[in-house]
C-alpha cells in the first residue's frame, strides 16, 4: 500500500481525471464498497478519506479488495479467454476456496494452462491470484483491528459461519472455543518493500513474513501445530518494539534486531539460523561457506533448505545468504527484494543503532 501522503494525494487527483496515463501505475481500493478499481474507472468516484492506493494488483488483492466489474482492473475483458475468464468468476464466487487439482477437472480446465494463462494476463499465477484473495479476507480484521463482526460483513459475508471457517483455515479456531490452547497474536505491518505479518505471545517474536510469500499458510500451520496454538489479531508489547526497529532498519538507523524471537525447528536448523544472527549488516555469506561455519562443509544443500525454512524474515538475515558465483540466488519474499535490502545493508553506517 502507498504510504506516502503526496503520493496518495496526486494519485487521487488523476483518478478524479481518469487519467489514462496512470493505467498500470497505481489502482486504488475503495474502502466502502470493497472493491479495486484502475485510475480510469466509469465509477462514481469515491471520497479521498475512503481511498487506499496500491501500485499493483495483487497488494490490492492481498488487502481483502475484489476487483471491480466494471473497470476490470486485471485486464481488458476483450483480451481474456473463456478459461481465464471462467476462473475468475469461480474464484468470486468462492473466494475463501483452496483449489485443488481436481477443482480444474470439474471446470474442464487444465492446471497448467490455469497457471500459463494467469502469468500471461495477469502477471501471478492462478493460484497466486485465488491465494491472494483468501489471505486477504482472512488477514483483513488483522490489519484493521476490527471486531470480528465487522470484518465479516466488510469481507462480503452475509453470516458469521464462511468468513469463520476463512479465519478458522488459516489462523485456528476462533478464540471463543480455545481455552485450552496456547494464544498467539498477530499483526499487520506496512514496510516499504510491501506488507509483513507478524506474530508473537507477550514474550517473544514467532513469525515475520511477506504476506505474498508463498507458503505462508502453511508456515503458520506450522506454527499452530508445533504450539497447539490458535492466531488472534492483537498488538503486543513484543510486535509494538518489532515496529519501531522495522522503521528503524528501513530507515538506515538500525544494524540488528533486539527483539526477543523464538526459534521453532530443529537443532541443524537452529545451528544455521543463529550463524545467520552472528553476521553484520553489510556481510554474505555463500550456502558453502554457511556450512563451513557450522562445522559442516558438506551440507550445502541441508544448509540451504534450513535457510528457505527461516521463519523470521529480516530478523534472522537469511538473505544475506547469496550463491558462490556471486550471484543473488533466491528468496522466499522474491529476489527483487532481496536485492533492495542488500543494497540498503551497504548503505548503513556501522555506527547508527544496534
Amino acid at each position: 500500500m502507498i504510504e506516502d501522503s503526496r503520493q496518495r494525494d496526486h494519485y487521487y487527483d488523476m483518478l478524479i481525471e481518469k487519467n489514462s496515463q496512470y493505467e498500470g501505475i497505481f489502482y486504488v481500493g475503495v474502502k466502502t464498497t470493497g472493491v479495486f478499481c484502475r485510475p480510469t474507472c466509469p465509477a462514481k468516484k469515491p471520497l479521498k478519506k475512503n481511498c487506499e492506493f496500491f501500485q499493483t494488483a495483487q497488494e490490492a488483492l492481498l488487502a481483502a479488495y475484489r476487483p471491480c466489474k466494471r473497470c476490470r482492473p486485471l485486464s481488458s475483458p476483450s483480451h481474456l479467454s473463456p478459461d481465464v475468464k471462467s476462473l475468475v468468476e469461480a474464484v468470486e464466487s468462492n473466494p475463501e476456496k483452496k483449489w485443488t487439482d481436481k477443482d480444474f477437472e470439474t471446470l474442464a480446465i487444465h492446471p497448467n494452462t490455469a497457471r500459463r494463462q494467469f502469468k500471461k494476463y495477469f502477471g501471478m499465477t492462478f493460484i497466486e491470484y485465488s491465494r491472494a484473495r483468501r489471505l486477504g479476507l482472512a488477514f483483513k480484521q488483522i490489519r484493521e483491528g476490527e471486531p470480528l463482526i465487522q470484518a465479516q460483513l466488510e469481507a462480503g459475508f452475509d453470516s458469521g459461519n464462511g468468513f469463520r471457517d476463512a479465519f478458522s483455515r488459516i489462523m485456528g479456531e476462533l478464540p471463543s472455543n480455545s481455552r485450552e490452547k496456547t494464544i498467539l497474536s498477530s499483526a499487520w505491518l506496512e514496510t516499504k518493500i510491501g506488507s509483513m505479518l507478524a506474530i508473537s505471545d507477550q514474550q517473544q517474536l514467532y513469525l515475520l513474513e511477506f504476506v505474498d510469500r508463498r507458503g505462508l499458510e502453511t508456515e503458520i500451520a506450522v506454527l499452530r501445530s508445533r504450539l497447539n496454538a490458535v492466531i488472534i489479531p492483537q498488538q503486543t508489547a513484543i510486535i509494538q518494539q518489532l515496529k519501531q526497529e522495522l522503521t528503524e532498519y528501513f530507515a538506515g538507523n538500525r544494524t540488528a534486531f533486539t527483539v526477543p524471537i523464538a526459534l521453532i525447528g530443529s537443532d541443524f536448523q537452529k545451528a544455521v539460523w543463529q550463524q545467520l544472527l552472528a553476521m553484520k549488516i553489510g556481510e554474505t555469506y555463500s550456502y558453502k561457506q554457511l556450512a563451513q561455519r557450522i562445522g559442516n562443509e558438506k551440507a550445502t544443500r541441508a544448509v540451504a533448505n534450513a535457510n528457505g525454512k527461516n521463519q523470521l524474515a529480516l530478523i534472522v538475515p537469511c538473505h544475506r545468504v547469496i550463491n558462490s558465483d556471486g550471484s543473488i540466488g533466491g528468496y522466499g519474499g522474491g529476489v527483487e527484494r532481496k536485492k533492495w535490502l542488500l543494497a540498503l545493508e551497504k548503505q548503513v553506517q556501522p555506527t547508527v543503532k544496534i
